[in-house]
């Protein structure tokens, strides 16, 4: 009995409709990289575990996919490991795994490529990762990420660029139901300090980054549970019930985080990255100065920011910032950098709800040229050829068929026009174009078919 074909959960196959969608997307985004300069890179699919644990904080470690070594993995396991449990078992079978984000190998490329690349070095890079989630809605085993990052500069010129680019992309892609999120860790550094959990910090990031998820009270009661006192919780509540716009909030918070230098630091530089964007000429219209964002990797230490869907029910859609001390731990010290990432499959679906994509980006195939007996055929050969020199996707039916069988293929393949090659055609070399859309029927001579289809396409 034959096996029953399966994929496992959080994966995904791509017909060639999602797939001339996805291109559409990633072009779109591609396009906008390159325009502010930045150059493409690849890395591997699996990197050593030492390359990836311990940069996504001990949730991230948890959800890396690790690769059995080669051939008898057991072999160098003893029955102690088995009896220690999981976690040091995994150390003697397994000492690679599939990325979990594009940032991490992107920090160990620059380190083992630092004489070979010309700081700052701007990259995008644009490839599947891998964590080991439980699927849901938006969220994959298997997905692609879209970055542009920036490193060898502090400058905050780079955020106010992503911020552009962020504006770009989405405008390109006609969407304008989000909202960006921006605020910084030493913000959320100096929050700490004024309410007093600076030796809670980690922990005070973690719960304040879930007051969307459980809301404000049962956030406080978390705060309460880490030793966060109740003056401290009032001070917090009174901080985040500023609403106001987001440079006043600024100088609002400026009087707040009076006496902690990290704080101001970090509204100086939110100041800074605004005031750049408005050189720039970038709207600062979906940016909101978000106390309350604390975005969850360890990595970031500056500028930090999201992107959210206003209109569809899902997940950040678009997330980066600012991460000073990265490449150090692969031993390269002080170099700044700082980047964003594009989450694909979750964009994809917010057009998909929206029906954002439009229409003429999925036809690969403009014109079916059709095929009767083996004389139209061989024309029909010739002309394909004639209408690809010219730019114009085309094909002809492989097999001679009724004009039923033909039209019903280009239709479902959204096929927008076809030329029929009977033999009235390959005499007159005036040719019959049937408009698939509008159900329209032209003859045109061969130069006045091209030209016709070469402005179409």
């Amino acid at each position: 009995m034959a096996q029953k074909p399966s994929l496992p959960k959080g994966v995904r196959d791509f017909g060639p409709e999602q797939m001339t969608k996805r291109n559409y997307l990633l072009d779109t985004i591609k396009s906008v990289f390159k325009k502010y300069g930045f150059m493409p890179i690849e890395t591997p699919a699996m990197e050593n575990l030492s390359t990836l644990t311990g940069k996504y904080g001990d949730e991230g470690d948890q959800l890396l996919f690790k690769i059995l070594n080669s051939g008898d993995f057991l072999a160098k396991s003893e029955v102690s490991d088995f009896e220690a449990g999981a976690k040091e078992l995994s150390k003697k079978i397994t000492e690679k795994g599939l990325k979990y984000d594009l940032t991490v190998p992107f920090a160990r490329f620059v380190v083992m490529n630092q004489n070979d690349i010309a700081f700052p070095f701007k990259r995008y890079q644009i490839q599947p990762v891998w964590r080991a989630d439980r699927p849901q809605k938006g969220r994959y085993r298997e997905f692609y990420q879209c970055d542009a990052d920036v490193v060898g500069t502090d400058s905050l010129v780079c955020e106010a660029e992503l911020m552009a680019m962020v504006g770009e992309v989405f405008k390109k892609l006609n969407l304008e139901d989000y909202r960006v999120s921006i605020s910084s860790r030493k913000v959320l550094e100096g929050l700490a300090d004024v309410i007093g959990a600076s030796d809670q910090f980690n922990a005070f990031c973690v719960v304040l980054d879930k007051l969307d998820k459980i809301g404000l009270d049962k956030m406080l009661e978390e705060m309460k549970a880490i030793g966060i006192s109740t003056s401290g919780l009032e001070r917090l509540k009174a901080i985040l019930n500023i609403d106001e716009p987001n440079r006043d909030k600024i100088e609002t918070l400026r009087k707040v985080f009076m006496g902690s230098e990290a704080g101001i630091k970090g509204l100086e530089e939110l100041e800074s990255t605004f005031n750049y964007m408005e050189s720039l000429g970038a709207s600062d219209q979906k940016l909101h100065f978000d106390l309350t964002l604390a975005r969850g990797l360890s990595y970031y230490t500056g500028i930090i920011y999201e992107v959210k869907p206003t209109s569809v029910q899902m997940g950040t859609i678009s997330a980066g910032g600012r991460y000073d001390n990265l490449t150090g731990v692969f031993g390269l010290p002080d170099v700044s950098g700082v980047g964003i990432s594009f989450g694909i499959d979750r964009i994809h679906d917010v057009l998909e709800e929206l029906n954002l994509f439009p229409v003429h980006q999925l036809d690969s195939t403009k014109v079916l040229i059709t095929n009767f007996d083996e004389n139209s055929l061989n024309h029909a050969l010739g002309l394909s050829h004639r209408l690809r020199n010219n730019g114009i996707n085309c094909e002809v039916f492989p097999e001679s068929a009724k004009m039923k069988k033909q039209m019903s293929y280009a239709n479902k393949k959204n096929i927008p026009y076809v030329i029929i090659v009977g033999s009235e055609e390959i005499e007159t070399d005036i040719y019959t174009l049937k408009d698939m859309t509008e159900g329209e029927q032209y003859k045109k001579p061969l130069l006045e078919l091209i030209d016709f289809l070469v402005k179409k396409a």
